[in-house]
């Protein structure tokens, strides 16, 4: 009796210590996950606190002028007139059926695709150069990156000096090489390679400073191991710096659309829109025409809602191509 006694109290006396145990630990369980709530509601309210200036921003000078600009399209609004008339899709259907509007756009498709292209494909260049250990180097990057930091206004009245057909530096430089000048201010095709030029000049040192900053972050063992197996130069910049450049190039292949397309400056300073009508008129350009000097509010809201919608689906399918070779690696 005194053995079972003795055995029996033991087990009472464990199995109050294993229930205080269990229920100590369903306490501490019930607190951590408090503590985990707690925690993350408090950086929900951080967030919100840090984000709500710039979305309330985004809203009132982005957004909502937008979807003013939208509502505005559907409109007959003569600017300097306080009154608009509701027309329906007729600004649709008008700028659709004019006889301008296919050279308007087509002039807008060459001009982003030379600047696009341009910008990017110098920028490279000129990164992979001066990526070199070479004399004056930081120095060159700065002069390189300094016409982006200038107005394109200022730009637009200096590089038409630049292309005067009288006395400009291009007029100039042709004529050491007894070369007649060609006729950038009468002819529609130079007078939209001068701007086209104009701008990549000014926008160089953007696609420059990103690329190079792309190019000091490579993984310089992958370039020496192809160096060490035999690879040329131009095998190790195919197939092994541009892969690592994709990113980049996806990131200004975008920025840099988005930039050109938008440009009104340059244009506005060099030809006006012209020569011979429309000869360099892209649809921002459009834009501006159609509101301001022909006081068609509606008309030209209505080509500005184009311009977004082309702008959103150019964006939506670069994304989703990057997207899908992202999904396949």
């Amino acid at each position: 009796m005194l053995t079972t006694t003795t055995n029996e109290k033991p087990r009472e006396g464990g199995g109050a210590a294993g229930g205080a145990t269990v229920s100590g630990g369903a306490g501490g369980a019930t607190a951590l996950r408090k503590r985990a709530t707690f925690a993350r509601r408090r950086e929900a309210l951080l967030a919100v606190a840090l984000l709500a200036p710039n979305l309330i921003l985004l809203a009132i000078f982005t957004y909502r002028p937008l979807l003013d600009n939208i509502r505005l399209s559907f409109f007959d609004w003569n600017i300097s007139s306080p009154k608009a008339t509701f027309i329906g899709w007729d600004n649709y259907a008008e700028w659709l059926g004019r006889d301008d509007t296919k050279t308007i756009v087509f002039n807008t498709i060459i001009f982003t695709g030379a600047a696009v292209v341009g910008s990017m494909v110098l920028g490279l260049a000129l990164a992979l150069i001066l990526d070199q250990k070479l004399r004056l180097r930081n120095f060159t990057r700065s002069i390189a990156f300094a016409p982006f930091a200038i107005s394109g206004a200022a730009i637009g009245v200096a590089f038409q000096f630049v292309f005067d057909p009288n006395f400009g530096l291009v007029q100039e430089m042709l004529g050491w090489l007894e070369v007649n000048a060609p006729n950038f201010y009468g002819e529609p095709k130079w007078a939209m390679f001068m701007v086209t030029f104009t701008f990549i000049w000014k926008n160089l040192g953007y696609t420059f400073v990103i690329y190079l900053a792309a190019l000091q972050g490579l993984n310089r063992e992958l370039d020496e191991a192809a160096e060490i197996d035999g690879a040329g130069w131009w095998t190790r910049f195919t197939k092994v710096i541009l892969p690592q450049l994709r990113p980049s190039t996806f990131f200004l292949s975008i920025t840099v659309t988005l930039n050109s397309v938008q440009v009104f400056d340059i244009i506005s300073v060099m030809t006006r829109g012209g020569p011979q009508t429309n000869g360099t008129t892209t649809l921002v350009y459009q834009i501006y025409q159609e509101t301001f000097v022909n006081f068609r509010a509606g008309y030209g809201a209505t080509i500005a809602t184009i311009l977004f919608l082309i702008l959103l689906i150019m964006t939506l399918i670069q994304v989703r191509y990057m997207d899908k070779e992202h999904k396949a690696k």
